[in-house]
């Protein structure tokens, strides 16, 4: 076992503190898999976990169990030391890649009866979305549905929720060229109240209004795009509006997943919007046989978290 690992395993933290000093190797899994963060955060000790992070410990490490550190923290209700990694995470997450959305437009898409795939074998959209989709469309026409954006199409679930609210003016930006055909080819072009915009929602700014509404999935982007379409927000969202997102940020670890929802909270804090987040139950996606033959299983939580954004100010 390296010493790391052992002094924390022992809970011996004064001479853990004398390792790192000393540049011990502070990254190590012992026998039982797991590193010095994961015991000092399990035991709660803050400092440790503090003194660990300086030192270059992987918080996004996991055990064999697939539990990382704030997994450890959480489960044993240590809040200070789960909040210590949290603004760790904060401090470090930043953008991850930069030109797969350019790569998945140039990509073939296949459709099915309950999901869209990329030409990789991900999913771009599962059927079992659907009520999730229902819940976000009743969240945003909630206002009266006057008028309504929404950014992805996909399989059209969410944006055939949102007809169902008959909504003034309901506006859709898809970028995919086979998906933009398949919207025009089931008739989506042709509904009264529907106005299509081909193309990135980067490239088409120009052509948006204000809504009381809007709902953001899109597919291939990171984090740092999704922070890039917030600060278009205050244009694009009517005063007393709804902003929704596809909230599917780290959904393979309850740990991380808190720690995007506590992120997006705060920068749209900064922008003057207030956050809540429904609880929605999705056990049911987590059955095997829903994510045969696709490649990367994007949900394996049993909680969905609706983001409910709008202005902390009510409208004048």
């Amino acid at each position: 076992m390296e010493a790391a690992c052992e002094a924390a395993k022992a809970g011996d933290w004064e001479e853990l503190k004398r390792m790192v000093a000393d540049g011990a190797d502070v990254t190590c899994f012992d026998g039982e898999g797991k590193t010095p963060l994961m015991y000092a955060a399990e035991r709660g000790n803050a400092e440790a976990v503090e003194l660990l992070l300086r030192a270059g410990a992987p918080w996004n490490a996991l055990s064999p169990s697939g539990l990382s550190a704030g997994d450890f923290a959480m489960d044993n209700a240590h809040q200070e030391a789960f909040d210590v990694l949290l603004n760790a995470v904060a401090r470090q997450t930043n953008k991850n890649g930069s030109d797969s959305s350019e790569d998945y437009l140039k990509e073939r898409v296949a459709f099915s009866e309950d999901r869209l795939m990329d030409s990789d074998s991900k999913a771009v959209m599962m059927a079992w979305e659907k009520p999730l989709m229902e819940a976000h469309a009743r969240a945003i026409c909630s206002g009266g549905g006057g008028s309504i954006l929404n950014i992805g199409f996909g399989m059209g679930l969410i944006d055939t929720a949102i007809q169902q609210h008959t909504p003034v003016k309901h506006t859709i930006i898809e970028a995919h060229p086979e998906v933009y055909d398949r919207m025009l080819r089931s008739g989506w072009g042709e509904k009264d109240n529907v106005k299509i915009i081909f193309g990135r929602w980067q490239d088409v700014l120009s052509q948006l209004e204000s809504y009381d509404g809007i709902f953001f999935d899109t597919y291939g982007e990171y984090y740092e795009d999704m922070r890039e379409f917030h600060q278009h927000l205050p244009v694009l969202l009517k005063p007393g509006g709804i902003y929704s997102y596809f909230n599917g940020l780290c959904g393979g670890n309850a740990f991380f997943h808190v720690v995007y929802c506590q992120l997006v909270a705060l920068e749209l804090g900064n922008l003057g919007y207030s956050t809540q987040f429904i609880p929605l139950p999705v056990k049911d996606c987590l059955e095997e046989k829903i994510w045969e033959g696709v490649k990367h299983k994007y949900w394996q939580l049993d909680t969905y978290y609706l983001p409910l954004c709008q202005s902390s100010c009510d409208p004048e």
